[in-house]
């Protein structure tokens, strides 16, 4: 039997590289331009392996109830992995992803072929241009995982941005992003105001460690106009390997502080993360 072996290419937006996991069978990993991107078990969709990936997966669990189909559409695509999950834990999904880089998307569909069936449909374009063209309560749920190198890009934080994703959710729709920043929170903050414009719900999950200022890390910010399962997910982000918090309500308000929503003409990318913070070995 053949021996996967690790794949470079030149994409459009930096070098990614597939590199086979040793202790799973059919397990690869993504990094760009050396940062890692997406983990994938094509044998086992449903394993996460990052622990942010888990963070934004119990969200994915507990928007409805288990097994319900839903229309979702992701904003980043990496090399798919929370849509091949969806796709295993929620049959019948219908699912959108815009990536904007062709070349990675390519790549992927290559090397890591979806199912047949999978209801994924792949889009090479930017997220936030099609957003803006994209229909009215058409989504249940809106993942926004999107990084340029290690950043979240500008035009993907103000609150022109966040009334986009309001208007393409259902009335009982959730929005969920993957954000990373560190003390002071100048950028995580201004996301809390910002969405707080436009959905009445926010809860941020965070390792304990990253909410206290004493590393940089990633933050999952889940959104909605009905209230969140933040019973259920606390439950579930405390049993994970690195447990993490939920902040909700009054400590979240007093978390954000006196930071201003974000408008197009003062966004500014996430920050850039500390030389180490998300390298591997």
């Amino acid at each position: 039997m053949n021996e996967p072996i690790p794949v470079s290419r030149a994409v459009d937006h930096g070098t990614a590289k597939l590199m086979p996991d040793v202790d799973r069978e059919r397990a690869w990993l993504l990094t760009v331009d050396g940062a890692p991107q997406s983990y994938v078990d094509l044998d086992a969709p449903e394993h996460l392996e990052f622990e942010y990936a888990r963070r934004l997966g119990h969200v994915l669990d507990t928007v409805a109830e288990p097994g319900r189909a839903l229309d979702v559409l992701h904003l980043g695509g990496g090399a798919l992995t929370l849509p091949r999950y969806l796709a295993a834990t929620r049959p019948g999904s219908r699912q959108d992803v815009v990536e904007a880089d062709r070349g990675l998307l390519e790549l992927v569909a290559e090397h890591l072929p979806l199912p047949d069936g999978a209801g994924i449909i792949l889009h090479a374009a930017d997220a936030r241009a099609w957003l803006e063209a994209a229909p009215a309560d058409s989504a249940d749920l809106l993942v926004a995982d999107v990084f340029g190198g290690s950043r979240v890009p500008a035009h993907l934080t103000s609150v022109a941005y966040a009334r986009e994703a309001g208007r393409v959710l259902r009335d009982d729709g959730v929005y969920v992003a993957n954000l990373a920043d560190g003390a002071p929170f100048a950028f995580l903050r201004s996301q809390l105001a910002t969405f707080a414009e436009v959905f009445g719900e926010l809860a941020l999950i965070a390792e304990p460690g990253v909410l206290r200022g004493r590393r940089f890390g990633n933050a999952v910010l889940a959104a909605a106009h009905r209230p969140l399962p933040v019973a259920a997910l606390a439950r579930l982000a405390a049993a994970d390997a690195f447990p993490a918090r939920v902040e909700h309500g009054a400590a979240l308000r007093d978390f954000t502080g006196g930071a201003r929503p974000v408008r197009d003409e003062d966004a500014v990318p996430s920050p850039e993360p500390p030389d180490g913070a998300f390298g591997i070995g």
